[in-house]
């Protein structure tokens, strides 16, 4: 049907309306139905599509674009911190343990304390200690991510629930931080966090579905209208999650007609073969709003964690050079199943050795499996040795930077 033959729910006018059409890159009006875009062009082009029920919108010169992408977002975990303690933007050690306190105030004696999103830089640098917070949480377990997610802070309530003490070995890619007695301090990077994690009990279906609404939202607010989702899998986490998320929570939210914003998903890199049946299945475009991406897994940590991996050591810890969170030969042998299916490979890598390490993978499976238009990852992408740059742009590597890795 043509545009002739419709009417508009809503006419926008007087804006600077940004097309991306190169015929005609700026437009002062645009004629809307059911959501979809009917014409742009002048006022009195577009005024033609207008009826007697139509809506118009002086919007006064404002600017219009497009909606944003997302290229890499943990949604449903953003939704579910929404409705826990609140440390992002803390920047004094007496207002972190404030909030705690407020929290345990109106908490059930032996429920969890969850939250997170601090950062130690702002007040200085100093990591978070348990001893920080053990005497206003003396009946409560406590989990705090760092903003980075990954490093949490657990209190010596919920370190003594999961068992970890001086005589607990660090788990591969994963570190215990202890004192210089060798006790615990309460933080804990990157792999050592599954000590920890089987112990908090799961998010309800509900509280999941309520999280992608909520998160969804505040997307839309900003202007978000697609995002790319890596899920609530990180090292330590169960690659189970995504999977729950993908048919309580997505589905659900497409057959109930929920979604509000586009999403690519993509799953842990180890349950490859399982999104390769779902896709060979269903096809990559499950609906109009849900896309399966591809597959992820972790070659380090973060920089924020000082469990990024990197040819040299830590300023201020000279036997620290970071974390490799999966062995290399895993990494290969995944990377080189999952390409050689179809699928789109990301890999996050921050420091400059474990962006080599997944560059040299990279080009090992290219000479294997072949030349195609596969846009391999790396996420983050944030510390190069001289001339791995150069590789990026030679091997055809998409670099996913994001801001505060």
């Amino acid at each position: 049907m043509s545009s002739l033959s419709l009417t508009a729910d809503l006419v926008v006018r007087n804006a600077v309306i940004y097309t991306s059409d190169k015929s005609l890159p700026f437009a002062d009006s645009m004629a809307i139905r059911n959501g979809r875009i009917l014409r742009l062009g002048n006022s009195s082009f577009v005024q033609e599509l207008a009826g007697d029920g139509t809506e118009e919108l002086d919007l006064g010169g404002k600017v219009v674009v497009p909606g944003f992408i997302d290229s890499h977002v943990h949604l449903l975990y953003a939704g579910l911190q929404m409705a826990r303690v609140k440390l992002r933007g803390v920047n004094q050690k007496d207002e972190f343990v404030r909030k705690i306190k407020e929290s345990v105030r109106n908490a059930k004696e032996g429920s969890w304390i969850l939250g997170g999103g601090w950062n130690n830089d702002l007040w200085g640098g100093e990591f978070p200690l348990a001893s920080w917070i053990d005497d206003i949480t003396p009946y409560n377990p406590v989990w705090l991510y760092r903003m980075d997610g990954h490093m949490g802070l657990a209190n010596s309530v919920a370190l003594k629930l999961s068992g970890i003490s001086n005589l607990t070995k660090d788990p591969e890619g994963g570190t215990i931080v202890r004192t210089v007695d060798g006790e615990p301090t309460g933080l804990l990077i990157d792999s050592a966090r599954k000590l920890l994690l089987p112990y908090i009990p799961e998010d309800t279906v509900n509280e999941r579905r309520e999280a992608l609404l909520k998160a969804s939202n505040l997307a839309l607010m900003r202007g978000v209208t697609t995002v790319v989702d890596f899920g609530r899998y990180y090292p330590g986490a169960s690659a189970e999650l995504s999977w729950k998320d993908f048919s309580d929570v997505y589905q659900w939210a497409d057959a109930s007609e929920k979604m509000i914003i586009k999403v690519s998903l993509f799953f842990p890199m180890e349950t490859w073969s399982r999104l390769h049946d779902l896709i060979e299945e269903k096809g990559r475009a499950i609906s109009q709003w849900i896309y399966l991406g591809g597959v992820k897994a972790f070659a380090d940590g973060s920089l924020g964690s000082k469990s990024a991996l990197f040819y040299e050591p830590y300023a201020d810890e000279p036997h620290n050079y970071g974390l490799q969170v999966t062995k290399s030969e895993i990494l290969a042998n995944m990377t080189m199943a999952s390409d050689k299916s179809g699928l789109q490979v990301a890999m996050h890598a921050i420091g400059d050795r474990a962006n080599d390490l997944i560059l040299d993978i990279y080009e090992s499976v290219v000479s294997t499996n072949g030349m195609r238009d596969r846009r391999f990852r790396i996420e983050h992408a944030q510390h190069f040795a001289p001339g791995a740059a150069a590789r990026f742009g030679r091997q055809g590597i998409v670099a996913s930077v994001q801001a505060h890795s």
